[in-house]
């Protein structure tokens, strides 16, 4: 990073705090005439906010704080720190802070990268105070010291940073669009799971198989170390095959056999904090290297000759047999055994269903050489931000 001269946010920005009118659902509306009300849930990975979920009447506005197209938007709680660029008007309430470039000192993109960029959050982690929750206030923020260089610098730095964003951005939505081919070629063979439209026999998870919750472990230092897949492993892919990018854990005994996982396995998350995450499953292929999974999962293991594995995975995959696991609620609060034993599998012809399995395995070849890509793309963004801004 350049010896560029540093000022404090609150010396270039203003810096104030969003509002909530109470109680909110008092000020919501449909009229296309409401003012758009803008909340985390409206964000996505891009750097912009374009759209609301929700609208507020008139009235709401006198009672929070209404920001302008160009504006930043920075999130104060749970998820702190994170920047966003606006191209509407609307109001903010408290779990949000503007602030406004009024002397035009930066390139908009330049100051979005710089806000967020790994050291800028920690300037912000270091400040945010509360227990579970950490929370920013106008104050802290007004005097975090950024850099501002010349404004040619920054535009030369931020089109560097948007070419590889884009990149990045059209890699993942390779890996979506590869996702909904799988999902529409397996609702073109077999139809909705759970409402079984094309009449196929049908069979109980468990009576093809077995589970098994996963351990909690404590750790050691006796030297027996293996793979252990945990919830941070489930990402953006529904297999793992092979097990070198899991982390390693060191035991001071060897866990049962039974809490070993084998080739074709499926592990679920059993429990987690993000609610959208319990119930996500994978298939993991070992290679015969000694990997167990957490306590926060649960494995299923096929021990009939009714399903592929392949098919069953993207089964148990669909939003309708993930409806089925969650039952009356939202969100599936924890995974047992006991859910698991409710749901009820098509069992079309193993032929059809490996047809299917080998059309999900070229689509998985293809994913694969995109998420490496994806992989190299990120990691060369984080070392360009280390590059420009320390």
């Amino acid at each position: 990073m350049e010896k560029w001269p540093q000022v404090k946010i609150g010396d270039v920005c203003i810096v104030e705090r969003g509002g909530s009118p109470r109680p909110i659902n008092k000020y919501t509306t449909d009229s296309e005439d409401g003012i758009n009300w803008i909340k985390i849930g409206d964000t996505n990975d891009s750097m912009y906010i374009t759209s609301t979920a929700q609208k507020i009447i008139p009235e709401g506005m006198k009672k929070s704080r209404y920001v302008q197209p160009g504006d930043f938007l920075l999130s104060n709680s749970m998820s702190f720190g994170r920047p966003y660029i606006l191209k509407i008007g609307g109001c903010i309430h408290d779990g949000w802070l503007v602030l406004r470039d009024k002397g035009n000192f930066f390139d908009k993109r330049f100051l979005y990268y710089y806000l967020g960029a790994p050291i800028t959050y920690q300037k912000f982690k270091s400040l945010a105070v509360g227990g579970v929750v950490n929370n920013l206030n106008s104050a802290m923020v007004r005097n975090v010291e950024i850099p501002l260089p010349p404004l040619d610098e920054q535009r030369k730095i931020a089109a560097v940073l948007d070419k590889v964003s884009d990149l990045i951005a059209k890699r993942r939505q390779q890996l979506d669009k590869l996702d909904e081919l799988v999902k529409s070629q397996f609702i073109a063979m077999f139809g909705d799971p759970v409402q079984n439209p094309l009449s196929w026999d049908t069979k109980p998870l468990l009576e093809m198989g077995y589970c098994k919750n996963g351990m909690n472990f404590r750790t050691g230092d006796r030297g027996i170390e293996m793979h252990c897949l945990g919830v941070g492993d489930f990402k953006d892919f529904s297999v793992i095959d092979g097990t070198d990018n899991l982390p390693t854990i060191s035991l001071n005994e060897a866990p049962p056999e039974e809490s070993m996982l084998q080739d074709g396995d499926i592990v679920f998350v059993r429990s987690n904090g993000n609610k959208d995450l319990v119930g996500r499953c994978l298939v993991v292929y070992t290679h015969n290297t000694p990997t167990t999974y957490s306590g926060f999962c649960i494995r299923y293991r096929i021990t009939g000759r009714e399903v592929n594995t392949a098919y069953l995975l993207r089964v148990l995959k669909t939003d309708s047999m993930r409806r089925k696991m969650a039952g009356r609620g939202a969100n599936i609060q924890n995974l047992n055994q006991q859910i698991l034993a409710t749901l009820d599998i098509p069992t079309p012809p193993l032929m059809i269903q490996e047809q299917f399995a080998a059309f999900v395995e070229q689509t998985d070849k293809s994913k694969l050489a995109i998420q490496k890509s994806l992989e190299k793309l990120e990691i060369l963004k984080k070392s360009l931000m280390q590059k420009y801004f320390g």
